[in-house]
């Protein structure tokens, strides 16, 4: 099947679809300027931080819970690497989706916010967002747009504990809330199931797919590399996010493409 017929099967598929859910890793923010994981990454791939740990071992719940000031160098570093990074066209696009169908859901690994910048507002952040501080001593939440100004590790403005974000570091439990949600939503049926931009690498991002394939929705992966569910899904586009989208877009809206919204 040519590259041009599997596009105009997806763009079928997403058009009938009232009930989509599209799952989102690192690969759709790269052409927002952001790395790939390890990359959170592609920061440390293959290499020990500078107190010769692994990125696992100084990214770790214990690390925040012992050693504060190493854990929130490399939060820091992360949360650089992210600043001042917009929205690109299958952020936008995804967040479009939104508001012609029933329900339109993103589950996405990454931290960056950048679904809730687009206008999606139906969005599980499975790992949590670097947007968002609390208090490791007494609980007082805020919000943040970056980390410039801020003292590392920060210090809370009410009692003086330690801030940490509200991200899932390694080695501790997935929020219970979001996946709640998430049951939620599957439990509610899917018409499409869409992988975007992960390796699908861990349990709870390849299962919704392996789920959808396993009940007969359509699923769908946009990546331009070999995954986890590559074999399992219907239909495969080894395409970068920001260019599928805009292509999809266009079959699903011949009289209003993509371009012409800027997108």
């Amino acid at each position: 099947m040519s590259p041009s017929t599997t596009l105009d099967a997806v763009a079928d598929i997403l058009s009938r679809a009232q009930r989509i859910l599209f799952v989102t890793g690192a690969g759709i923010s790269v052409d927002s300027g952001l790395p790939t994981y390890r990359g959170i990454g592609g920061l440390y791939h293959d290499r020990l931080t500078e107190e010769g740990l692994t990125i696992e071992e100084a990214l770790s719940g214990e690390m925040m819970a012992t050693r504060p000031e190493i854990a929130w160098r490399y939060i820091a570093q992360i949360e650089a690497s992210c600043r001042g990074a917009k929205p690109n066209a299958a952020h936008r696009l995804i967040a479009a989706l939104e508001q012609e169908k029933a329900l339109v859901c993103v589950l996405t690994q990454n931290v960056d916010g950048l679904h809730r910048a687009a206008g999606s507002r139906n969005v599980i952040e499975i790992h949590g967002t670097v947007h968002r501080l609390h208090c490791m001593s007494c609980g007082q939440g805020r919000r943040v747009e970056d980390y410039a100004g801020l003292s590392i590790p920060p210090e809370c403005p009410r009692c003086g504990g330690i801030l940490r974000p509200d991200v899932v570091l390694f080695g501790e439990a997935l929020p219970e809330l979001a996946i709640e949600r998430l049951e939620s939503v599957l439990s509610q049926g899917m018409d499409a199931v869409v992988s975007i931009g992960t390796t699908s690498v861990f349990p709870y991002i390849a299962g919704p797919v392996l789920w959808a394939a396993r009940e007969g929705t359509p699923t769908v992966e946009i990546n331009p590399g070999d995954t986890q569910v590559s074999q399992f899904v219907d239909h495969r586009l080894r395409m970068c996010a920001a260019e599928a989208l805009p292509e999809l877009w266009w079959r699903m809206h011949p009289a209003d493409p993509a371009e012409d919204r800027g997108w």
